[in-house]
C-alpha cells in the first residue's frame, strides 16, 4: 500500500500549527523517563530506606544521599533547559545563558529540599492521624495515594516557583495518573494535609488551602466561570478558585466552585455543590429530611 498522499497530508502545516513541535537548537523534548528516574531519586532522598536502596544504614545515609542528589542535578538540569526551549519564542534566545541558568535554579531547587521534606513529614503524620486504618508511619509512605500525589506536587510546586516552564505540570499529571488525584502545581497547600482515598480529587491552579485541611475522595476545588477577553479567549492567571482555610474538613464528592472562602474549621458534607462562602466553623451538609444546615 502506498502511503505517500496520506503522509502528505498529516505533513500539511496549516492552521493548526499548534499540533506540531519542532526540535530548535538541537534540543529535544523533555523526557518522561528522566523525569520519572529524577523522581524516584527524589523519593529516595525524601524518604531513604522506603525508596531506592532499601540497605541503607545510619552509616551510608550520607553516601546515599550525595550520590542521589549529584545525579539529579544533572538530569534536572537537562530537563529544565529542555523545558526553556519549548517555551522559548525568542529566536535569539542564547541556548549557553539558558544552560547556566538550568544549572542554577536546579542548584536552587535542590537547596529547598529540606523544606519539602519537612512539609511532607507532616504531611504523613495527617495521612496516619487521620485514617484510623493506618498502622505506622511508614505504611502511609509505601501505600497511600495521597502521599505519592503530594510528593510530586510539592516538588512541583518548588519548581514553579522559581518558573520552571512545563516541567511542573508533567511531574504533577505523572501522579495524576497513577493516583487519580489532580493537583496543579500552582496551588498553595499548607502543612498537614491529608486526602483520604483519594480517586477523583481535584485541586485547581489558584487554590490556597491552609493548614491541618482534610478532604475526601472525590472532592473538586474548582473554577465556575472562565472570564474571557476582547477576543474571547479565557484570562489566565486570574484567581479562580477556592480559599480553604485552616483545620477544614471536606467530604466525598463535594464540589467547591470560585473564589470563595471555607472559613477555618468548618465542615462540608458529602455531595454538596458551594459557590458561595462558609463562616468559620460553620457545617454545611443534609441531614435526613434534606435541610441545609
Amino acid at each position: 500500500m502506498n502511503f505517500d498522499k496520506i503522509v502528505a497530508k498529516l505533513s500539511e502545516i496549516n492552521d493548526n500549527n499548534f499540533l506540531y513541535h519542532f526540535t530548535r537548537n538541537e534540543m529535544p523534548m523533555p523526557s518522561i523517563e528522566s523525569l520519572s528516574c529524577i523522581m524516584e531519586n527524589l523519593k529516595s532522598v525524601l524518604f531513604p530506606g522506603f525508596f531506592g536502596n532499601s540497605d541503607i544504614k545510619k552509616d551510608t545515609l550520607k553516601y546515599h544521599i550525595g550520590a542521589s542528589l549529584d545525579l539529579t542535578h544533572k538530569l534536572l538540569s537537562e530537563q529544565i533547559q529542555r523545558g526553556f526551549c519549548f517555551a522559548c519564542e525568542d529566536k535569539n534566545q542564547n541556548c549557553i545563558d539558558c544552560n547556566k541558568n538550568a544549572q542554577d535554579i536546579s542548584t536552587a531547587f535542590i537547596e529547598k529540599l529540606p523544606t519539602i521534606k519537612h512539609l511532607l513529614s507532616t504531611d504523613v503524620v495527617a495521612a496516619y492521624n487521620g485514617d484510623p486504618a493506618s498502622m505506622n508511619h511508614g505504611e502511609t509512605i509505601f501505600c497511600y495515594p495521597s502521599i505519592r500525589a503530594l510528593t510530586h506536587y510539592r516538588i512541583a510546586h518548588e519548581l514553579r516557583r522559581l518558573e520552571v516552564p512545563l516541567i511542573p505540570r508533567i511531574i504533577t499529571e505523572m501522579s495524576h495518573a497513577l493516583t487519580g488525584i489532580d493537583i496543579h502545581p500552582g496551588a498553595q497547600i499548607g502543612e498537614y494535609f491529608f486526602i483520604d482515598h483519594g480517586t477523583g480529587v481535584v485541586i485547581g491552579e489558584t487554590c490556597i488551602i491552609g493548614k491541618n485541611v482534610r478532604l475526601y475522595q472525590g472532592v473538586t476545588l474548582g473554577a465556575k466561570s472562565f472570564p474571557l477577553d476582547e477576543n474571547g479567549k479565557p484570562i489566565k492567571g486570574i484567581p479562580r478558585h477556592p480559599i480553604v482555610e485552616d483545620d477544614v474538613i471536606i467530604y466525598s464528592n463535594a464540589t467547591i466552585l470560585g473564589r470563595i472562602t471555607i472559613g477555618k474549621g468548618a465542615v462540608v458534607g458529602g455531595n454538596m455543590w458551594i459557590t458561595k462562602d462558609i463562616p468559620a466553623g460553620e457545617k454545611v451538609l443534609f441531614d435526613q429530611k434534606n435541610i441545609m444546615h
